[in-house]
């Protein structure tokens, strides 16, 4: 598995449970995901019509392209089983939860594919409660690894 990018946006985020999906693409979008010309910023799912969209994907147009470059920030559809739409439908109806992408990567087989969760927001407070409990563990874990010197 090849690893594209990571939203690191998706930190703020309290995630419930994750979903990998294929994404429908053009031919320049593919080499420009290969450089690793994408960015994550601000983007979300939406369903629509009973499909899952991506937007505000930023993908750069590929340089060596002509004429028949894609729309950087183009609806991107992501593909899914039909129960599985269905069941995020239910869930993203509770209010609180959204459809974030994680990471955009290349499986085994060269596919590009999606990974998305589905999210809850943080609050300030559990933000900064993290953050002590990171600290902590690795204040432990340099004093395990010295022996208290």
């Amino acid at each position: 598995m090849q690893i594209v990018a990571i939203n690191k946006k998706a930190r703020d985020y309290e995630i419930l449970e994750t979903y990998e999906a294929g994404i429908e693409l053009k031919g320049t979008e593919v080499k420009s995901l290969r450089e690793k010309n994408v960015s994550f910023k601000d983007s979300f799912c939406r369903i629509k019509d009973g499909e899952i969209y991506l937007l505000n994907l930023h993908i750069s147009p590929y340089r060596f392209a002509n004429r028949f470059n894609h729309d950087p920030e183009r609806p991107r559809k992501l593909l899914l089983h039909k129960k599985e739409i269905k069941k995020l439908t239910g869930k993203l109806s509770t209010t609180g939860l959204t459809l974030i992408p994680t990471k955009i990567y290349f499986n085994d087989k060269g596919i590009a594919k999606i990974e998305v969760a589905l999210a809850k927001g943080r609050k300030q407070y559990d933000k900064r409660e993290e953050i002590k409990k990171k600290e902590i563990d690795k204040k432990i874990k340099s004093f395990m690894k010295y022996g208290g010197r």
